[in-house]
């Protein structure tokens, strides 16, 4: 029999399918619903994905359905998929002291992002220590309103498990319990504290592993960064403040209606800012303006940095892109960014994942819109959101046929593991043909 010689991508596509099923399989239990009488396995499936690959749709309320057990369940999972679960195996490796091997090293570097094998598990002790020690002081925080809202234990769970899951970028709530099933923050759109601290929450685990290495080495030296944190950084303040702006513009005579001009500016931000993958909302998406909805489409399409707990094509992949038009209209013959050149190698890899991610986006709403007719442009908010792991909803995802369901199940894996990523696996044991064919010239444009 020959021995099984996976890929690191094979690995981690086939990791996270075992997450899901044991978690799948925890949440079909009994114990895990408040009726007692046990979930489908669609429900539990669905339920399963969105956590573990941190996206936060949900077909039954997480609040009313689940019981402690199985909300457990869900922000277990949502840790797992937040770090990789590549991350929490060193975690235990440290505990039970035992060397990590070079091929665990290629693994996390995979998993993680990382530039390179070397100081990978440094790399991964600093990440644990971050994510453990932000989460910690998230939750401290949100216990200030929870705790004398809800009192001590449940409010303790509330500001644990909100803290983990803006983080992790998941989206997932428990306000269902008291302010309605779905509601998610609506009924603290006004509320500083929790707006601030979650979105910081959010911001802080959208970034990247990459750029907390350069910020914790570095501190402010931004010389010192690597042009991956540059750009990171540079396409984060962009994306934050020129979105907050449009969506106080588009918005006033929708769900900003009313509002004072720190409330209005409050929701566009923390609208700007959970659309960057995160999950939650204040306000109801399906009463944003169409010009809203698509700037929220291309929010959630970019996502936000490479190698953290977020998703999208990412925020380098798409400043790559727009450094390689830039250099295409200027005639340049080399892909430039802050004084440094990008590889070609780069550029094909960022075009390519944009494309494939593009394709799902537009065949799963096409196909979605045929099995249900639902309007278009709710699909491809829908879609856009469950592939690049947001959550957001436009209120669609529980009337949507067994099989536009699925289909939503495969874009939420295929978002958390990556499309490229997926179709490398397929094809790592396929033999290479060395003959290369004749080169001949084609009109573009």
């Amino acid at each position: 029999m020959k021995n099984i010689n996976l890929s690191q991508s094979q690995l981690i596509a086939l990791g996270f399918v075992s997450v899901i099923l044991i978690g799948t399989a925890f949440l079909m239990l009994p114990i895990a619903s408040r009726g007692g009488q046990g979930t489908d396995f669609l429900t539990a499936l669905f339920t399963a994905v969105s956590s573990c690959c941190v996206t936060g749709l949900v077909l039954v309320d997480t609040a009313t359905h689940w019981s402690f057990f199985g909300q457990l369940v869900i922000i277990i999972l949502i840790q797992i998929g937040g770090l990789g679960f590549v991350s929490i195996g060193v975690l235990f490796s440290i505990v039970l002291r035992k060397k990590v091997s070079l091929r665990a090293r290629s693994l996390i570097k995979e998993s993680t992002n990382s530039l390179s094998v070397g100081g990978v598990v440094k790399l991964t002790k600093k990440i644990l220590f971050i994510t453990f020690t932000c989460e910690a002081v998230g939750a401290f925080l949100l216990s200030f309103r929870f705790i004398p809202e809800f009192g001590i234990l449940k409010g303790v769970w509330f500001s644990i498990f909100h803290s983990i899951s803006a983080f992790c970028n998941a989206g997932f709530d428990l306000m269902g319990i008291k302010y309605g099933a779905y509601n998610s923050l609506s009924a603290y759109s006004s509320d500083f504290l929790i707006n601030i601290v979650i979105m910081l929450l959010i911001l802080i685990g959208g970034i990247g592993f990459i750029v907390w290495d350069d910020v914790t080495k570095h501190k402010l030296n931004l010389k010192k960064y690597r042009l991956h944190s540059k750009i990171v950084i540079f396409a984060s303040v962009i994306l934050f403040v020129i979105p907050t702006l449009i969506f106080f513009i588009t918005e006033q005579t929708t769900v900003l209606k009313g509002m004072s001009f720190s409330h209005s500016v409050l929701v566009s931000t923390f609208s700007d800012v959970t659309a960057r993958t995160a999950g939650f909302n204040t306000v109801d998406f399906k009463l944003f303006s169409d010009a809203g909805k698509m700037v929220f489409i291309i929010i959630m399409f970019i996502g936000a940095g490479s190698g953290s707990t977020a998703g999208g094509i990412k925020m380098t992949t798409f400043f790559v892109l727009l450094a390689q038009v830039r250099a295409n209209v200027l005639n340049k013959k080399i892909t430039e960014v802050f004084n440094r050149t990008i590889s070609n190698d780069i550029v094909v890899r960022a075009a390519t994942i944009s494309t494939i991610n593009i394709s799902l986006i537009l065949v799963s709403a096409i196909v979605i819109n045929y099995i249900d007719k639902i309007n278009i442009l709710d699909l491809l908010f829908e879609v856009t959101s469950a592939v690049s792991t947001v959550g957001v909803t436009t209120g669609i995802t529980r009337d949507l046929n067994v099989i536009s369901k699925y289909i939503l199940i495969l874009l939420m894996y295929l978002g958390r593991v990556g499309g490229l990523s997926f179709a490398l696996s397929l094809t790592h044991n396929k033999k290479q043909v060395k003959l290369r064919n004749p080169v001949e010239e084609i009109s573009i444009g």
